[in-house]
């Protein structure tokens, strides 16, 4: 997908790009367990030492994959062995499709090869802008993740993971939501969702470099830094619109996803030490 050389690779594991345990983050008087919680971008590119670190260190049970299908069979995940592999895209594409607004997927999978001259377009701009509350407000997309923490709920033993491509958008959601769900407070969450920048910086400065060769202001750099790192402004407006409608991502857990507060017992219980 991206050249190697452009990635701060995290020392979790040897080519997954982005990856890291939510283990050690600290929740009021408690920290999440380590080894349980995973988050990264695709399993594609997996050696065999990252693989066999997921079967046999963190006794990998389920993995979830938030990419859409085409996404996925362009790269498709190296499979762990104990491991059930779930794919559940959490972006509606059939809205864009209908529009005519509907990029090919080899775009958005080879994104930084076109991201300069996307930027400067007003219907990336607006798109950039958009990506994260449309991820909170979908019935689409609150489904998938639904089932993408019941799922969680009912993985008792071991470790599950979950990513998308870059393992920074739409896993960051998913990072968000089981933090809000474990009592993290917005500060703990936003900094956890903040943390892909520190893999995707390198390549976020030359591409912005970039853009301002081809005459791009703040604007357009800001759509490579929404796309290609993670943009916290737009994160936190999407948190701003969760906040004023929910009250909270508990509430939100509760009232669009059926998650109660038995449910977040459970996961507090097994999460947290």
């Amino acid at each position: 997908m991206f050249s190697r050389r452009f990635f701060d690779k995290m020392a979790l594991f040897c080519n997954i790009v982005n990856a890291r345990d939510l283990g050690g983050i600290r929740i009021g008087n408690k920290v999440v367990r380590e080894g349980l919680l995973l988050r990264t971008a695709h399993l594609h590119d997996a050696s065999p030492e990252d693989i066999r670190k997921l079967s046999e260190h963190y006794h990998l049970r389920r993995i979830f994959d938030f990419r859409s299908y085409p996404e996925a069979s362009l790269q498709p995940d190296t499979p762990v062995p104990g491991a059930e592999y779930l794919q559940l895209p959490t972006l509606d594409l059939s809205a864009e499709k209908e529009t005519g607004e509907a990029m090919p997927e080899e775009m958005w999978v080879n994104l930084d090869r076109h991201i300069v001259r996307l930027s400067f377009m007003k219907l990336f701009q607006q798109k950039a802008r958009d990506l994260y509350p449309s991820l909170i407000l979908s019935e689409y997309s609150q489904l998938q993740y639904a089932s993408f923490l019941n799922l969680i709920l009912e993985t008792e033993e071991g470790a599950v993971l979950w990513h998308c491509s870059q393992g920074k958008d739409r896993t960051g959601i998913g990072a968000a939501l089981i933090l809000g769900a474990l009592g993290a407070d917005r500060d703990t969450i936003v900094k956890d969702f903040d943390r892909s920048n520190d893999s995707y910086r390198p390549l976020v400065e030359k591409l912005c470099a970039d853009v301002e060769a081809a005459g791009g202001g703040e604007e357009e750099k800001e759509v490579v830094r929404a796309f290609m790192g993670v943009s916290v402004r737009n994160f936190c407006r999407a948190l701003d619109i969760l906040e004023a409608n929910w009250g909270s991502i508990p509430g939100y857990l509760e009232e669009q996803m059926d998650i109660d507060e038995q449910d977040l017992e459970t996961l507090r219980a097994r999460y947290l030490v």
